[in-house]
């Protein structure tokens, strides 16, 4: 019944998190097929043949079985992809709402495609103000940690050369771990 119950939970979280970027993605005029096949570009093989595709109105594209969570979309007006476990999956719906985020274990989210340009420090704000630091990193992880003293030693500068912490001090904070070249503007 918990293992039920965890994934009517994910699931829902799953439908909320995606349905906020639904017009975004019904204004690019993308087939099924196509969402599909974008969604699966965020993780390897091993994790996204056996994904559930979710569109960003909360349809299911795809049935998965790995308990995996891709969708074409990160979020609003992105056409960034990106693949959640089910902790990722909380924290995407905490994050929508502005709620506060734990986790008593690691979250893993793939985005091997890249990402638009965040705010390195502020994950709700939208616009560039003089120094802040924004990056648009290219293929990355993100690891979500379940406590923020396992982040110390490691850099919040994403132009130290290496993994940074995206988010530092918020419920947000975790590890991106860059493994290709950076993004540029779309």
């Amino acid at each position: 019944m918990r293992n039920q119950t965890s994934f009517i939970a994910v699931v829902a979280a799953t439908l909320v998190v995606f349905s906020v970027a639904g017009a975004a993605l019904a204004e690019t005029g993308d087939t099924k097929q196509a969402k599909i096949t974008r969604a699966m570009q965020a993780a390897p093989e091993s994790i996204n043949k056996n994904a559930t595709i979710v569109d960003a109105d909360g349809t299911v594209l795809q049935s998965g079985s790995n308990g995996w969570h891709c969708s074409p979309t990160s979020g609003p007006g992105s056409t960034y992809p990106m693949c959640n476990d089910d902790v990722w999956m909380r924290l995407m719906t905490a994050l929508n709402n502005k709620a506060d985020f734990k986790t008593d274990r690691i979250g893993i989210s793939y985005m091997l495609a890249g990402d638009d340009d965040v705010n390195n420090a502020d994950p709700f704000d939208t616009k560039h103000d003089p120094g802040e630091v924004w990056v648009q990193e290219g293929p990355h992880l993100m690891i979500m940690v379940p406590d923020t003293k396992m982040l110390q030693g490691i850099s919040d500068d994403p132009n130290n050369g290496g993994p940074y912490v995206m988010w530092k001090g918020t419920p947000y904070a975790h590890i991106m771990v860059p493994v290709g070249p950076r993004q540029t503007e779309k």
